[in-house]
């Protein structure tokens, strides 16, 4: 309570009582009502005193005139590439608005368009994973591991969180309602949404990392062993015959896409892959033949796997599965396309009853053409989360239901999780399209397993240098275990 309507109530109190004294109960209370007060305050203080998130070098006819080539220029940076294109671009706009500005205002402009300020350090941290500005009343920071820091600084002038939403506008590539609902996709790659609120704008962050994070990065964080990892390699390769489709499943933020991600290093380098997502995140600089699609106002998840279906894919990778677009997937699947996508899920009957329900509506007897699902969640050991494959099942017929098998299970009384057993399903199916005995696709594993390991020992963890060496292990298997010094070993399999 503010000390203005403190008194208003204590005056408004006494014309009810009359000139009736407080008690000794009242006075307590009452003294007890301003300190809480006064504590709330003082929490007001200490967050209105932040430092700003933005400081600028313009004065203010430099930042109206800013404010107006911002309006004039919004979404126009998302198709240039190189900085000069941008700068041009900028200096045409700025001399339409006055033909008589200097360049050295004009430049000074646009070092400013480019100045996130204190957000740039945000977007720039390689430990961090998301960035929440809460309007003008907060900014927090999430780093890997579930650390959240709420930042000591934000944005205390609304006009200023306003610009800073226009510079990052100038790389718009979606909106919805008007401009209240924008999609951004940052300089640096990070992904940005921004929605307009009564307290102003809110913006959410998702940083990009300029080096995704690779099978061994997830094997080190514990999120599963060599052995499940080998098994990933096996459903993503195939042996250049029969991949595995595949749905990766999990709550948010429970690790989905940067597992997607990480397997990228296993497709084979002649395989057109089609990747599709609500917002552009997956990085796929590790292969050649690559087309990257996103959904917009009018073109919907829905219509981008029908067409995807035009374009030649080897394999189509749809970033979620949520509705309707899930029975084009398993039509993609039945006509002989790999699919891979990831749906919101907490374990692998969770997947079914989803894929068989509203909206998706899959009918049960076509969801056998998926062949694997894989499960992640945030484990919390000793106090401590992290990302662990849960489960991974390969679906092996219908009875009444969908019957699963599941090959590896987390326990959560241990943590820890046992062998995974050797796949049944995938494995005959896989050993009858290419024509060899199934110990012989468990031995190959092996052999993989045995690739990973090393390449981990030797310090050969970057995504891209992984993809490198499988490449080579499907050219040329024999030189590359001699070359990693696995001269006892040799592919079981050669296709």
């Amino acid at each position: 309570m503010d000390p203005e309507d403190n008194q208003s109530y204590n005056e408004n109190l006494n014309e009810d009582q009359g000139n009736v004294d407080y008690n000794q109960q009242d006075m307590d209370n009452n003294l007890n009502n301003q300190n809480d007060d006064n504590q709330n305050q003082s929490d007001n203080n200490q967050e209105i005193n932040k430092r700003d998130a933005i400081v600028t070098n313009l004065n203010e006819q430099e930042l109206n005139l800013e404010d107006k080539i911002l309006d004039k220029l919004n979404g126009g940076f998302a198709a240039l590439e190189l900085e000069r294109e941008k700068k041009d671009l900028m200096v045409r706009t700025a001399k339409e608005i006055d033909s008589n500005l200097s360049d050295d205002i004009i430049d000074k402009i646009y070092e400013d368009i480019n100045n996130l300020g204190m957000i740039e350090e945000l977007v720039t941290n390689e430990d961090i994973e998301d960035i929440a500005i809460n309007n003008t009343s907060s900014i927090f920071a999430y780093f890997g591991g579930g650390k959240t820091v709420n930042m000591d600084f934000k944005f205390n002038k609304r006009i200023d969180l306003v610009r800073f939403v226009k510079k990052l506008m100038l790389y718009s590539t979606n909106s919805e309602d008007n401009n209240n609902i924008v999609d951004v996709h940052m300089k640096n790659g990070s992904r940005a949404n921004i929605i307009n609120s009564p307290r102003g704008y809110d913006v959410t962050i998702r940083n990009f990392k300029k080096n995704a994070l690779s099978v061994l990065d997830l094997i080190n964080f514990g999120e599963f062993d060599y052995n499940v990892a080998a098994r990933l390699w096996l459903y993503m390769d195939g042996f250049n015959v029969r991949p595995a489709n595949i749905l990766i499943a999990g709550m948010p933020s429970a690790g989905k896409t940067s597992l997607l991600n990480s397997l990228f290093s296993f497709i084979r380098p002649d395989e057109r892959v089609i990747t599709m997502e609500e917002t552009y995140e997956l990085d796929t600089s590790m292969s050649e033949n690559v087309v990257n699609l996103e959904t917009n106002n009018y073109l919907p998840m829905v219509e981008l796997v029908k067409n995807s279906l035009r374009m030649r894919p080897d394999m189509l990778i749809i970033g979620e599965v949520r509705g309707p677009e899930a029975n084009d997937m398993i039509t993609a699947m039945n006509v002989g396309n790999i699919c891979l996508g990831t749906i919101h899920a907490t374990s692998s009957r969770d997947i079914i009853n989803r894929l068989e329900n509203s909206p998706m509506n899959v009918p049960m007897g076509v969801i056998p053409a998926i062949d694997a699902l894989i499960v992640l969640s945030k484990v919390y050991i000793d106090g401590k989360p992290i990302r662990k494959i849960i489960q991974i099942s390969e679906i092996s017929g219908i009875e009444t239901q969908i019957l699963l098998s599941d090959l590896y299970k987390f326990d959560y009384k241990t943590h820890r999780a046992a062998a995974i057993l050797p796949s049944v399903t995938y494995r005959d199916r896989l050993s009858q399209a290419i024509g060899v005995p199934p110990p012989d696709i468990l031995a190959e594993e092996s052999v993989r397993v045995q690739i990973l390991m090393r390449l981990n020992q030797l310090g050969i963890r970057d995504i891209k240098r992984i993809s490198q060496v499988v490449q080579e292990y499907y050219s040329n298997p024999d030189q590359l275990l001699v070359k990693l010094g696995l001269n006892n070993l040799h592919p079981i399999i050669r296709i």
